[in-house]
């Protein structure tokens, strides 16, 4: 086992959090191990005045902490798994798919409104194309606004632009302590997650046995799995984090159930589908997915949201 482990991590709060996780989990694997954590800031962090989508590069969030990863500068690195493109660097894997938690979005409104009951036009804060088309699908009325920056700032904007409400993803809601602002757990049937949402993914060089058994206990199964197939599944249709595709896997009783959804930006076409099938074969389904999406005419929507909205692909 290595004495010396050091992690890297984005250095936002939330970012930070996840490490800690990582690291306290890790020492109670290694406890003859010393781990420390460096803080990396990304080119993503650095923007704050363009939207995720228009600025154009791949690993927006990921590529500083990669060329670590790379040069040996550090041993491991944590990521939201949704952060992560499809197709990794050469020369680096997942370790690690730690336990997911709930991967759906939460609204914050005033007045503890719910979707249903905001005002019609309400105008809702979202740093997401994929919220804002889906949303926009079930409500045409409401005025999306864009966002951007950590946590507390979202949350401050969302006070001081005086927005009617504000969609977040719950797992960072919950691991920062935000639980009692929640207003509504946004359904499913309205709402698909990122691909990857709500699960912490650790990265190391591939070949690297020693971190690898490292991290080993930390992955689970039913997480891999699942966020393997959504994966495949954006992959198979060239998507980015940062295009308008939603998804979500789910393995009960043996049985793994991924569903996918692309709408436009206007929320004025959705197409939308699910599937089922054996966890081993978690990629083959992502795909099967994508392509059936693809027969409904996902090809089409995701090509008009591109050249509407200046989308660059970050696969």
């Amino acid at each position: 086992m290595p004495s010396d482990i050091v992690i890297g991590s984005r250095e936002s709060d939330l970012a930070m959090w996840q490490a800690e996780w990582v690291a306290a989990a890790l020492r109670r694997t290694q406890p003859s191990s010393r781990i420390r954590i460096t803080g990396i800031r990304t080119k993503g962090d650095n923007i704050l005045d363009v939207a995720l989508a228009k600025i154009g590069d791949k690993g927006l969030f990921t590529k500083e902490l990669e060329l670590a990863l790379l040069s040996g500068d550090i041993d491991l690195a944590v990521h939201s798994m949704k952060d992560l493109p499809t197709t990794l660097p050469q020369g680096l894997t997942i370790g690690a798919v730690c336990a997911r938690e709930y991967p759906g979005d939460v609204l914050i409104a005033k007045d503890d409104r719910t979707l249903e009951k905001l005002k019609k036009g309400a105008r809702v804060g979202t740093s997401s194309l994929r919220r804002r088309a889906q949303l926009l699908h079930y409500r045409p009325d409401l005025h999306m606004v864009d966002i951007r920056g950590n946590l507390p700032t979202r949350l401050r904007k969302f006070r001081e632009m005086d927005l009617d409400a504000i969609v977040l993803a719950y797992a960072g809601i919950k691991r920062m302590g935000y639980e009692n602002l929640v207003t509504q757990f946004i359904p499913f049937e309205v709402c698909l997650p990122a691909v990857g949402q709500g699960s912490i993914g650790i990265e190391i060089r591939d070949g690297d046995e020693t971190v690898g058994s490292t991290v080993a206990p930390l992955d689970n199964m039913q997480s891999r799995v699942a966020i393997e197939a959504e994966r495949a599944f954006m992959k198979r249709l060239e998507g980015g984090c940062q295009v308008p595709i939603g998804a979500l896997g789910r393995v009960q009783d043996g049985v793994l159930t991924l569903e996918g959804c692309i709408a436009d930006l206007h929320g004025k076409r959705a197409v939308r589908h699910a599937l089922a099938g054996k966890p081993e074969e978690a990629v083959q389904l992502g795909v099967k997915l994508a392509e059936k999406l693809m027969d409904m005419g996902a090809g089409d929507i995701l090509k008009q949201a591109r050249q509407e909205f200046g989308i660059h692909d970050g696969k």
